[in-house]
C-alpha cells in the first residue's frame, strides 16, 4: 500500500509542478502547427491494478503548402488586438516532440493517464506583405523548445471480456507550454505556432477492441474530442475531433502488423479582435507599400480565415515485442513500434498541411503495487 500511495503522489504532483515553470505571454498571427497522431493500445488501455505503463514516443512532423496554394494567412496581434488579412506567407513548420505517457491501474477497470510532451518546432514565413519598404515582406524564422501542454485524464473499462472492451476516457490540458517564444525578428511568435496554448482544454475519448480472431487478429477504433478555452490574449483554439480504426496481426509471438486510418477536423480559430488588411498594389501609391488598411474598428469575436482543416491519412506500422523475441529482465513486458502517417487527402484552408509523419516507441510495464 505504501509504494502504491507513492506511485500516485508522485504521478498526481507533476501537473503542478510543471506548471509553475509556465506563465501566458502576448502573442501575435495566425501561424498553424500541429503533430501526428495514431492509436497505440498501450495508450488507450486500463492496465491492471497496480500496473505501470510507460511510454516513450517520439515522432517528426513536417508542414507544407500544398500544391495550388500560396501559404498567405492573416495576422493575429495580440497586444493590439488587431486580426489583419493577407499579412505573410507560410513557407513551412516542423515540429518533433518527445512524448512520455504514464498509465496506471487504480483498479481492473479504473486507470489514471498522464502525458509529458517536450517538443522542438521550428518554422519560417514572410512576414509583413503589403509594408515598407517595397511591399513583399522579410523572411522571419522561429524557433522553439520546451514542454508543451501535459494532459492528465481518468479512463475507466466499461466491457472487459475475454475478446472485447470499451474504454471511456476524460482528460484536461493544462496550460503548461511556453506561450511567449520570440521569432528571429524580436516579436512574439503567433499563439498557434507556440509550444502551448494559453489555456485549459477538456478532452474526452472513447475506445474499443475486438479479437476477430483469437490471439491472430484484431480490430480497434478510438474517436476523441478536444475544446479549449479562450486565452488571456483573447484567442480561442479551434475545437478538435479525431476518429481512428485499425487492425493489428500477429505474425509471430513477437511480431505484429499494424495498419489504421486516421482522420481529424479541426474547426476555424476564434479572435476578439477590430479587423484590418495589408495594402496591395491596387490600392495605388499612396497606400501601396505602407500601413494596414483598416476594415472594421470593432472588437468583436471573428473567426480567422486560414485555420482550420481536413487531414485523412493511413499509417502503416510494426510493434516487436522484446520480451518474446528476447528472454532477460530488461525485455520483460517491453515493446518497441514505429509508424508512419502517410496523408491521402488534405484542405488547409491555403495554410500549411501535415505532410509524412513518423513515430517511434518504446513501452515498458511495471508492476509497482500487488492488486489488494
Amino acid at each position: 500500500m505504501a509504494s502504491k500511495r507513492f506511485i500516485l503522489g508522485f504521478i498526481l504532483s507533476l501537473p503542478f509542478v510543471i506548471c509553475s515553470w509556465s506563465a501566458v505571454q502576448q502573442a501575435q498571427a495566425s501561424c498553424g502547427a500541429v503533430t501526428c497522431f495514431v492509436v497505440i493500445g498501450s495508450q488507450q488501455q486500463v492496465p491492471t491494478a497496480g500496473l505501470l505503463t510507460v511510454n516513450a514516443i517520439y515522432n517528426y512532423t513536417p508542414m507544407r503548402a500544398l500544391d495550388g496554394t500560396n501559404g498567405i494567412i492573416p495576422a493575429v496581434d495580440q497586444a493590439e488586438r488587431m486580426m489583419i488579412l493577407d499579412h505573410h506567407q507560410e513557407t513551412r513548420t516542423i515540429t518533433q516532440q518527445a512524448t512520455m505517457d504514464l498509465n496506471y491501474g487504480l483498479t481492473d477497470r479504473f486507470g489514471l493517464q498522464l502525458t509529458l510532451p517536450y517538443m522542438w518546432r521550428t518554422h519560417k514565413h514572410i512576414d509583413g506583405l503589403g509594408e515598407p519598404p517595397d511591399g513583399t515582406g522579410e523572411s522571419v524564422n522561429f524557433s522553439a523548445n520546451g514542454i508543451g501542454d501535459i494532459r492528465a485524464g481518468l479512463k475507466y473499462n466499461v466491457l472487459p471480456t475475454i475478446r472485447s472492451l470499451v474504454v471511456f476516457g476524460f482528460g484536461v490540458y493544462l496550460p503548461t507550454g511556453n506561450t511567449h517564444a520570440h521569432d528571429s525578428a524580436g516579436a512574439v511568435m503567433e499563439s498557434p505556432g507556440q509550444l502551448g496554448r494559453g489555456q485549459v482544454g477538456l478532452n474526452p475519448t472513447i475506445y474499443q477492441t475486438y479479437e476477430l480472431i483469437p490471439h491472430r487478429l484484431n480490430q480497434f477504433a478510438s474517436a476523441s474530442y478536444r475544446h479549449t478555452f479562450r486565452n488571456n490574449n483573447g484567442y480561442q483554439f479551434g475545437d478538435e475531433y479525431q476518429i481512428n480504426a485499425g487492425l493489428n496481426l500477429v505474425t509471430t509471438p513477437w511480431l505484429i502488423l499494424t495498419g489504421q486510418v486516421n482522420y481529424r477536423y479541426l474547426v476555424h480559430d476564434n479572435f476578439s479582435s477590430s479587423l484590418f488588411r495589408s495594402a496591395t498594389p491596387a490600392d495605388g501609391p499612396a497606400l501601396f507599400p505602407g500601413d494596414p488598411i483598416q476594415i472594421d474598428p470593432t472588437i468583436l469575436s471573428r473567426a480567422v480565415p486560414n485555420t482550420g482543416s481536413t487531414y485523412y491519412a493511413v499509417s502503416p506500422g510494426f510493434q516487436v515485442d522484446l520480451g518474446q523475441l528476447v528472454e532477460s529482465s530488461w525485455t520483460n513486458m517491453t515493446s518497441f513500434y514505429f509508424y508512419s502517417q502517410i496523408p491521402f487527402e488534405r484542405d488547409s484552408n491555403n495554410n500549411l498541411a501535415q505532410g509524412t509523419s513518423y513515430i517511434f516507441g518504446l513501452t515498458r510495464s511495471f508492476q509497482v503495487a500487488n492488486p489488494s
